[in-house]
């Protein structure tokens, strides 16, 4: 049997992605076995959290969405952590109120009512997966905001290239925070994945050293290779974004295990736990 970790210690945590794991973007239903799977994660009591970089959406939201693909009372918003309210939380500590968003419309109730989004004298600008809101204009505004701070901050809810929608890859949020990136000389603060505070903010929650922890994804270098520079073990899933022929020889990272999918990936998982229960 494949050992998910480098040694025979337990499994004591697990992050999850949560598109192309659960579901593949731009489908309406569970990816064969999730279900199963995050039934059987549960019942281990093994503690989780799904690590997302999802910003089209509230955690709330997410929850109704997977709750319509079969994950009704699986999923809370609790076991979500989310570059949103991640953000939240960063932005009070630093002391910055008066954003400028260039976000998807759903994202808009985990900033709305915290914040003074209706003054001109902005204090940062913050970028999510925006979508179709990516137009010249926003993107152009958001530059022009950033020129007109004494002191400008840069924060991106992720960082990713690309993912996966109705089957065809698509360009990611990324692409857009390089773009200001360049236009600007700033360098974003990157909160979500592959930021290695991200899955260091998302263990502390639950309390579990990054050794004995384990992050699954379809992402071999925002997922994988960003928990395993933490040091986590990553296991890639077979499904969403991966890349048959292409991320099995990554030329930087190795994935701890490679896999069908997410019911592989927790059986591997549970029967590590069971082989070194006694170890």
């Amino acid at each position: 049997m494949m050992s998910v970790l480098r040694s025979n210690r337990l499994v004591a945590a697990v992050l999850i992605d949560i598109t192309g794991v659960l579901y593949e973007s731009g489908s309406k239903e569970a990816i064969p076995g999730s279900i199963e799977a995050l039934k059987r994660l549960k019942q281990s009591s093994i503690p989780f959290k799904f690590v997302t970089n999802e910003t089209q959406n509230t955690r709330e939201g997410l929850v109704d969405k997977l709750s319509a693909f079969g994950y009704e009372g699986l999923i809370t918003p609790d076991d979500i952590f989310a570059p949103a309210p991640a953000c939240r939380e960063y932005m009070q500590k630093e002391g910055l109120h008066r954003p400028h968003l260039l976000v998807h419309p759903k994202c808009l109730p985990e900033f709305e009512g915290f914040f003074d989004l209706t003054s001109e004298e902005k204090d940062c600008v913050i970028v999510g997966d925006a979508a179709e809101e990516f137009s010249y204009e926003n993107v152009n505004k958001a530059f022009q905001t950033l020129l007109s701070m004494k002191q400008p901050r840069l924060l991106s809810l992720g960082y990713g290239k690309y993912y996966k929608e109705n089957g065809q890859l698509v360009i990611d949020l990324g692409a857009y925070a390089k773009a200001l990136e360049f236009s600007t000389g700033l360098t974003a603060e990157v909160i979500g994945k592959p930021s290695q505070k991200y899955f260091q903010t998302a263990l502390s929650l639950i309390g579990v050293p990054s050794s004995e922890a384990v992050m699954i994804g379809d992402d071999i270098v925002s997922d994988v290779g960003a928990a395993q520079k933490y040091g986590l073990s990553g296991i890639l899933v077979k499904t969403g974004k991966f890349r048959p022929g292409r991320d099995e020889c990554h030329p930087e990272v190795k994935p701890d295990v490679i896999v069908d999918n997410f019911l592989s990936a927790i059986s591997i998982i549970l029967d590590h736990n069971a082989r070194n229960s006694n170890s």
